[in-house]
């Protein structure tokens, strides 16, 4: 049976909706606590399928969180070996580092639901069932699209909110695996920064999760089959 290898980096932020997909798939799930344990190189490099989630720490932040570096260190292989890898969120900044790309403050934070608009290379691949849907945004960070990368989604804040790198590597700054099943969960981990940025509110947040995270999940959860039947017809 093939694997897939989840590195996670706080309990709240994990595969979410895309769990079902992947398992439908065939792989078995294993999870990796980053920062708990060290990276087991190999392993992370031969992994069928390698996910690599979100978190509340910039990618760029190697000097206070070494296990950063390890995770770039097996992106950069997995990558130039043509080797299916995801990337949510800070797992998608962290491909974007590992392919050469700059990732640095947005001009602010984004958080919330709201729909991306996809380019044309979106709209023909599994990123359309994203089209129009409301989905979460949580980062205060944006990557430069990767050379040689193809860029599938954008917002007004953040012009590259998704790539892609041939069939085997997908990353998204937004989160297309939440569906507002466990978002209590993210309001409890993330009150700190709710409570910095103006505007926000922990109710505001909960309604737009209730009203938009089933029909985000359920298309997310349709862009990553879409995506893995893709692997399936590799050359």
């Amino acid at each position: 049976m093939p694997d897939a290898l989840a590195i996670r980096h706080v309990q709240f932020e994990d595969l979410g909706a895309f769990a079902a997909p992947i398992a439908a798939a065939g792989y078995a799930i294993r999870i990796h606590e980053a920062g708990l344990e060290p990276l087991p190189q190999r392993d992370a490099e031969e992994a069928d399928l390698l996910v690599v989630l979100g978190g509340p720490i910039g990618a760029a932040e190697s000097d206070l969180y070494p296990f950063l570096a390890d995770t770039v260190a097996v992106l950069r292989n997995r990558l130039a070996a043509g080797r299916p890898t995801l990337g949510l969120c800070l797992g998608a900044q962290l491909m974007a580092l590992a392919l050469g790309a700059r990732v640095a403050p947005a001009p602010a934070k984004e958080i919330g639901w709201s729909p991306v608009t996809l380019t044309e290379a979106g709209r023909a691949g599994p990123l359309r069932h994203l089209d129009g849907v409301p989905v979460l945004h949580w980062h205060g960070d944006r990557f430069d699209l990767p050379p040689g990368a193809e860029g599938l989604a954008a917002t007004p804040l953040c012009p590259h909110q998704a790539f892609a790198l041939g069939r085997h590597a997908l990353a998204f700054q937004f989160h297309p695996e939440a569906d507002g099943g466990a978002f209590e969960r993210w309001l409890i981990g993330h009150a700190v920064e709710i409570a910095g940025v103006p505007g926000l509110s922990v109710p505001a947040l909960r309604e737009e999760a209730r009203r938009y995270g089933p029909a985000a999940g359920e298309a997310g959860r349709r862009c990553l089959a879409a995506w893995l039947a893709d692997l399936g017809r590799r050359p």
